[in-house]
């Protein structure tokens, strides 16, 4: 079984996401992980964040992913880079090279032979982005489309940064989701959108709890195991 859930920032996906793999039993599948060991490819090949140096870096760039428990390990050839996928460097350099052209097919084409392998390992994979049911998997039987009133979405990502210890205002948050979504409605390759047979849902009022029980009961509904 694969589970897309899609939306835009601030909506909930990765938590929802997270959690509905684990009441499952399925994996959920870190497609941001990913794109971050990409980035540290390009890193470690010292190349710039153009086409070319997409062109030069993913011939010989290997992106997987093993599971320890409920644990997503991310490996760049045979080296474990879990931990190194998350230092400021590679933050500073992953936006720009995940909306390169060659980065997105590369990286559409290695998601969908994990998710599939490791679906049919674990029984299922939840994932979450921004287009993982209209490009990445098209035809997977479970599609959410979350949705959420912007200034919930603000206050929640306020929360996030406050616990990380950094200092910003709402207004200064707000501001940052209304030009992600505005880039993520217009981005050249895989815009932001709604797949046709996804089920909208408007967590604006719903507690985490709410949103996991809303995908597990779908994906029950799915595959005939009831509620």
């Amino acid at each position: 079984m694969i589970v897309t859930i899609d939306g835009p920032a601030g909506s909930g996906k990765s938590t929802t996401a997270q959690r509905a793999a684990a009441r499952l039993e399925y994996v959920y599948l870190d497609t941001g992980a990913m794109y971050r060991a990409v980035a540290l490819g390009f890193l470690r090949a010292e190349a710039p964040a153009t086409r070319s140096g997409a062109e030069a870096v993913l011939p010989s760039l290997t992106v997987d992913v093993e599971y320890r428990g409920d644990t997503m390990q991310v490996f760049l050839g045979d080296d474990a880079v879990t931990d190194r996928i998350r230092s400021a460097e590679v933050g500073r350099v992953v936006s720009d090279i995940s909306t390169l052209a060659p980065v997105r097919e590369y990286m559409v084409e290695q998601q969908r032979r994990i998710g599939h392998a490791q679906a049919d390992r674990h029984g299922g994979v939840v994932l979450d982005g921004r287009d993982t049911g209209t490009v990445v998997f098209p035809k997977a039987p479970v599609k959410i489309f979350m949705v959420a009133d912007i200034d919930e979405r603000a206050r929640r990502r306020l929360q996030e940064y406050e616990a990380a210890g950094e200092e910003v205002t709402f207004e200064e948050v707000r501001a940052e989701i209304e030009q992600r979504d505005q880039q993520d409605r217009t981005r050249d390759i895989a815009p932001l959108r709604r797949a046709d047979d996804a089920i909208v849902f408007d967590t604006t009022d719903c507690t985490i709890a709410e949103q996991v029980d809303f995908v597990v009961d779908r994906v029950k509904a799915q595959d005939g195991r009831g509620t």
